[in-house]
C-alpha cells in the first residue's frame, strides 16, 4: 500500500463518516500521509484530524478516534493508534506493504509519475546564453537544474516546454561579427571584442564555406560573417547541450520580436492596460505601480526600443502561445530582474504570484578547473564534461538547492567510493542488476510472489522508502527542487545496501558447491530487488543521470 493509496483510503473513510452523520465537515482535496519520526508509532501518520476538527466543531482527538475506528476495518490496515492531541498512526500488514514491490515492477518506468500538476501549462526558460561564445561554467548549473525541473514537472502531469531565449539582437551581435571578421583578415579583435581561439576557429570555418567574404568590402561582408558565425556558434551550443543530456523544445529568437512587430504590439497591449506613460519624448512602463524600484523605458526618445521592451514582448509572446505559467531560471547576477519581470506580468493584467516565477541560482565553482585555452577567459562546459563526466556533474548540481553556492570537489566526483554520492546511488543500481543476474543464474524467477514473506526489518525499511517515491517526485516538482529527489535516492540506496547485506535473493550455496532449493522467498525478494532497481532508475532519469547495469 503506497502513501498515495493510503491517502485515498483515509479520504474515503472520512467521506463515509460524513455521510453517516458522524462528522460534519467539507472533504479536503487530499490527505497528507507522512512517515512518523519514530517507526514504533507505525508505518504512516496523518494530521488530518488536527486540520479539520475545529471546522467540524469538535476536539481533534475525538475526530481522530472516529476516523481510526473506520480505518481499522480497512483491508490491509493492521493497526491504528491515536496519539497526543489527535495524530493518527497507521500500521499496514506485511502483505499490504509488500504488494508495493509488485506494483512498482508492473508500473515500470511510469512509477513515480503522478497528477499533482495535471492541467497546468508551463513555459520553462533556462540557460539562454548569448550566441557569441561557447557554454561555460556559469551556464552549467542552470542547464542541469532546468532540465531536471522540466522532467519533474512532466512526471507530475504538467505540460511543459523547455525554452532557450536566443539573444541574437543588439550590439553584441555586431561586436561578435566584427571579431570574427577581424580574425578572417588575420587581425586582432577590436577593443571590447570577443577573444579566444574559438573565434579563430569560427573564422576558419566561415572562410572554408565562403572564401569570397575575405575579398568583399567589410561593410558588405559583416552581415554575412555575423550570420554564419551566429549559426555555427548556435550549432556548437546545441551540440554541447545534447552531450549534457539537455533538451529544448523551443529556441526563441529575440530578433523575431523586432522583425515581426511584436515589440510594438506589446507596447500597445500594455497601453490598453493603462500602465504606459509618454514622458520626455520616451515611452515608459509604470512598473512602480507594482513594486518595481523605478519605472522602465520601453522606447527611448530617439525611437529605439530598449532591452526591457524586448523583455516585455517576450513575456507577452509566452502568454500568447498558451503558457499560463512562465518560469524563468536566472543567474546570481540577475536579482534585479525579479521585480521588473513580475511588474511586467502585473502591467499585462496577469497575476505575478501565479503566472510568473523567477528562480535565481547561486554561483558554482570547481576546484582545480583551468581556464579554457580555446575560449580564453572561461571554463567551457564541454571541457567540464570531458573532465568530470555528464553524470557526475548533473547529479552533483541537482543535489543542492539552487539558492546555495556550490564548490565542487573534482577528486570526490571522480572517486569510486561511498563518499561520492553519485557513485553511491549508481552503484546501488548496478548491484541490484548484478543480484538479479545471479538470481537468474541460480534459477530464481518472478513466477510467484508472496508479499507476506517480506517481514525482515530491512525489508520493511526498504519498502517504506520505496513507498515515498511518488510523493517526493510531486513535492520536488511543486517546489522546483530536484535536490529532494537526489537526497531521496541516497537514502533509498542506503536502505538497499542494508537489505542486500542481510537478505539473500539467490539461494545459499554450501562450501562444497551444493545450492539450496529455490523458494518463494527467493522469488519474492527478486521482486523487491527489481522494484528497488526500477525506482533508482526512475529517480536518476528525472535528474538526467544514467543508471549503469555494471560498475
Amino acid at each position: 500500500m503506497t502513501p498515495e493509496e493510503l491517502s485515498t483510503v483515509v479520504k474515503s473513510v472520512l467521506a463515509e463518516a460524513v455521510e453517516a452523520g458522524e462528522l460534519s465537515v467539507d472533504l479536503p482535496e487530499n490527505v497528507v500521509i507522512e512517515r512518523p519520526k519514530n517507526r514504533e508509532h507505525g508505518d504512516w501518520a496523518t494530521t488530518i484530524a488536527l486540520q479539520l476538527a475545529k471546522k467540524a466543531g469538535m476536539a481533534p482527538r475525538g475526530f481522530a478516534e472516529i476516523l481510526g475506528a473506520r480505518l481499522e476495518q480497512v483491508a490491509g490496515v493492521e493497526r491504528v493508534e491515536i496519539a497526543g492531541p489527535g495524530f493518527i498512526n497507521i500500521t499496514v500488514d506485511s502483505a499490504a506493504a509488500g504488494e508495493l514491490a509488485r506494483t512498482i515492477v508492473e508500473a515500470g518506468d511510469s512509477f513515480g509519475h503522478n497528477t499533482a500538476l495535471a492541467g497546468r501549462t508551463v513555459n520553462l526558460e533556462f540557460v539562454s546564453a548569448n550566441p557569441t561564445g561557447p557554454l561555460h561554467l556559469g551556464h552549467t548549473r542552470w542547464a542541469a537544474l532546468g532540465d531536471a525541473i522540466g522532467r519533474l514537472l512532466r512526471a507530475s502531469g504538467a505540460t511543459v516546454a523547455n525554452e532557450y531565449y536566443v539573444n541574437d539582437a543588439g550590439n553584441q551581435m555586431n561586436v561578435f561579427g566584427l571579431s570574427v571578421l577581424s580574425r578572417i583578415h588575420g587581425e586582432d579583435v577590436p577593443e571590447g571584442g570577443y577573444p579566444g581561439e574559438y573565434v579563430v576557429e569560427l573564422a576558419q570555418e566561415i572562410l572554408a564555406a565562403r572564401p569570397d567574404v575575405k575579398d568583399m568590402p567589410r561593410e558588405q561582408a559583416l552581415p554575412i560573417v555575423r550570420e554564419l558565425g551566429y549559426q555555427a556558434q548556435m550549432g556548437q551550443i546545441k551540440d554541447t547541450l545534447s552531450s549534457f543530456g539537455v533538451h529544448f523544445d523551443v529556441f526563441y529568437s529575440e530578433q523575431t520580436l523586432h522583425s515581426e512587430g511584436k515589440v510594438a504590439a506589446a507596447v500597445e497591449t500594455l497601453r490598453e492596460q493603462g500602465h504606459i506613460e509618454d514622458r520626455d519624448g520616451a515611452v515608459w512602463l509604470r512598473t512602480t505601480d507594482f513594486g518595481d524600484d523605478k519605472d522602465r523605458v520601453l522606447f527611448k526618445a530617439d525611437g529605439e526600443p530598449t532591452y526591457f521592451a524586448a523583455d516585455a514582448a517576450y513575456y507577452l509572446s509566452k502568454r500568447e502561445r498558451g503558457f499560463s505559467e512562465k518560469i524563468y531560471l536566472l543567474g546570481a547576477d540577475h536579482h534585479g530582474y525579479v521585480s521588473r519581470l513580475k511588474a511586467i506580468a502585473a502591467c499585462a493584467g496577469d497575476d505575478p504570484e501565479h503566472n510568473i516565477e523567477v528562480l535565481i541560482g547561486q554561483l558554482m565553482s570547481i576546484r582545480g578547473a583551468k581556464l579554457s585555452k580555446r575560449a580564453g577567459n572561461i571554463i567551457e562546459l564541454t571541457e567540464l564534461i570531458e573532465w568530470l563526466g555528464a553524470d557526475a556533474l548533473r547529479y552533483t548540481l541537482a543535489r543542492f538547492p539552487a539558492n546555495s553556492p556550490i564548490d565542487v570537489d573534482p577528486e570526490l566526483l571522480q572517486s569510486r567510493t561511498n563518499d561520492n554520492p553519485v557513485f553511491y546511488v549508481q552503484y546501488a543500481h548496478a548491484r541490484s542488476r548484478n543480484a538479479a543476474r545471479n538470481a537468474e543464474a541460480a534459477g530464481v524467477d518472478r513466477e510467484s510472489f508472496d508479499a507476506g514473506l517480506l517481514t525482515h526489518e530491512t525489508e520493511e525499511e526498504l519498502l517504506a522508502h520505496l513507498g515515498r517515491f511518488t510523493s517526493v517526485v510531486a513535492s520536488a516538482a511543486e517546489l522546483r527542487e530536484p535536490h529532494r529527489v537526489a537526497r531521496y535516492l541516497e537514502s533509498l540506496a542506503s536502505a538497499y545496501h542494508g537489505w542486500y547485506a542481510v537478505c539473500r535473493v539467490a539461494p545459499s550455496v554450501s562450501p562444497d558447491g551444493v545450492q539450496d532449493p529455490v523458494t518463494d522467498l527467493n522469488r519474492t525478494r527478486l521482486w523487491l530487488n527489481d522494484a528497488t532497481a526500477q525506482v533508482l532508475r526512475n529517480g536518476l532519469a528525472l535528474l538526467g543521470v544514467t543508471a549503469p547495469e555494471r560498475m
